[in-house]
């Protein structure tokens, strides 16, 4: 099997694991996708959302950080990143992090093309 469809079959079964509210069974297969390919985008948001669902802010903003770095003009990531932030008491974080979804939000990017 290759990397790629091994990582899409770990992502898929994530999810499912996710509709049934199996979050540690989701959590470790997410990780197991972003250790296939560190890249993945998806993988590390949705590792995001469920750390953060398992109560594990600290962590989720790290998989948060990592999605921003592949697709910095990503809103929902922005949008999940402050809700994250917001629950560890950084505001300051919260708001930059809002302030770059709301840009998004209205057409602009926060990292231009080419840059």
């Amino acid at each position: 099997m290759s990397a790629k469809k091994e990582r899409d079959d770990l992502y898929d079964d994530a999810s499912g694991d996710i509709a049934i509210g199996d979050l540690d069974s989701a959590v470790e297969k997410y990780r197991e996708c972003v250790s296939i390919d560190a890249q993945f985008f998806d993988g590390w948001h949705a590792l995001g959302m469920a750390l953060f669902k398992s109560g594990k802010a600290k962590e989720a903003i790290g998989a948060s950080l990592m999605a921003t770095q592949i697709e910095p003009n990503d809103q929902l990531v922005w949008t999940a990143l402050s809700q994250m932030y917001m629950a560890e008491g950084k505001i300051a974080e919260a708001e930059e992090a809002k302030s770059n979804a709301t840009v998004l939000g209205l057409g602009g990017k926060v990292v231009k093309d080419g840059s």
